[in-house]
């Protein structure tokens, strides 16, 4: 593992375990040094009615000279959910911050359940096609991948899935692919992988309730796993059986978020094996 820290891009919501709130606490419990480049600020995730928004894009540029200025160099670059603004500044800006050999984990998050996010649309798509192919790890869901691909989800299966990985492999030229929360039955759930043109795809049981930040929270876990040597099949395990941990351990209001916190100390035992 590499100790250059990660570049963490996404928003920050003030209440709500979802996206920045999720991803600083567990990068930097697995020894990963997080830096934060946030894109807005929300009073609460958008699960709740009548928040609040600032969009910090204008901000984003200055950030960025002042740790040019100081030599701030990163291992790997997170990029969550962007925003209209954020995601033209970082299809302006991302070569002047990665380097050949950092892992870019980009999360594509603008749609699920067969819709796009709220405020965003077939524009934010396009733009998003032009980012992603600077990943080196791409990770949407199985809406988005339809979205990015341009195809109608009018099937949700393993088989279709891996269609949808490969394609996206070839298509935008990343080396790695994972779509995650793939509904296989009303008891499966699964993930499917193209990793160095080899396919591959886990199954796990789904869990009653639905949370808010679980994307959020198996991003942050994978890319722990990873950085510290697993291989992207192992890490994508890894980060689900943390989803599992976090969301068997929730007694809270599913709106905030499950409790991932509980389940740490397996994640950092697990990922340094």
């Amino acid at each position: 593992m590499k100790n250059g820290g990660v570049l963490i891009s996404q928003d920050l919501s003030c209440t709500g375990q979802v996206s920045s709130s999720v991803a600083l606490p567990i990068l930097g419990a697995c020894g990963m040094r997080p830096t934060l480049l946030p894109t807005t600020i929300l009073s609460t995730h958008t699960g709740f009615q009548g928040n609040t928004c600032l969009d910090l894009s204008s901000e984003m540029p200055k950030i960025i000279i002042h740790w040019q200025k100081i030599n701030l160099n990163f291992d790997a670059l997170y990029l969550g959910y962007l925003g209209k603004n954020a995601l033209d500044f970082w299809i302006d800006n991302i070569d002047q911050v990665k380097r050949n050999d950092q892992v870019v984990l980009i999360d594509p998050a603008m749609a699920d359940h067969g819709k796009m996010y709220r405020g965003l649309d077939e524009e934010y798509v396009e733009n998003m096609r032009k980012l992603i192919s600077k990943a080196t790890i791409l990770t949407p869901n199985i809406t988005e991948a339809a979205f990015l691909l341009g195809k109608d989800l009018t099937e949700v299966s393993l088989e279709k899935t891996q269609e949808f990985a490969e394609e996206l492999v070839q298509k935008f030229l990343i080396p790695n692919v994972v779509i995650t929360g793939i509904s296989i039955t009303k008891e499966k759930i699964g993930e499917v992988g193209v990793t160095e043109g080899k396919t591959w795809s886990l199954i796990q049981e789904k869990l009653p309730g639905s949370f808010f930040g679980t994307g959020d929270i198996f991003a942050s876990a994978f890319l722990a796993a990873f950085l510290h040597g697993n291989d992207l099949e192992k890490s994508c395990s890894i980060a689900a059986d943390f989803i599992r941990l976090a969301i068997m351990n929730t007694k809270q209001d599913t709106l905030f978020g499950p409790d991932y916190a509980a389940g740490l100390p397996w994640l950092l035992q697990e990922i340094k094996k």
